[in-house]
């Protein structure tokens, strides 16, 4: 399914970003998955002491785009998020999450994935659904 081998080392090394500043790492690859993780500190809870609904957000839709850009030709493609969802099963308070994403449709202007998050316990505790546009490359101001 990748347009080429997928490198974790080089996923983990982007320049900064919001999936930097939450400490997202890229961590597997399958033939048909991409997994990253997050860590559940104090800067992704909300004041409950819970993990923030947005921060899963997050991780979703991070995995979800790279997959996206690991699949297309980023020469004349970018993959852009068209639209997300979650529903959130079980909260967690500590430890990290883990994301596994695999394709639901893989077409030449969109790409849906499935993202699954779980807790250290292997509990499903978030899934989600991403829809991303495969546009034409071009600089933003």
């Amino acid at each position: 399914m990748w347009r080429q081998p997928v490198n974790l080392e080089s996923l983990n090394n982007a320049p900064e970003y919001m999936g930097t500043f939450l400490n997202i790492q890229f961590t597997g690859v399958t033939g048909n998955t991409l997994t990253a993780t997050m860590p559940v500190t104090q800067k992704v809870k909300q004041p409950y002491g819970i993990l923030h609904g947005g921060a899963s957000v997050v991780l979703a839709e991070t995995v979800g785009s790279y997959a996206s850009a690991l699949v297309m030709d980023p020469a004349v493609s970018m993959a852009v998020g068209l639209e997300v969802n979650a529903n959130h099963l079980k909260p967690v308070t500590s430890g990290a999450v883990k994301a596994v994403c695999s394709p639901l449709h893989l077409g030449r202007k969109t790409h849906v994935w499935d993202i699954r998050i779980y807790n250290e316990q292997e509990q499903l505790t978030c899934i989600s659904r991403l829809t991303v546009a495969i546009i034409p490359k071009q600089p933003f101001e």
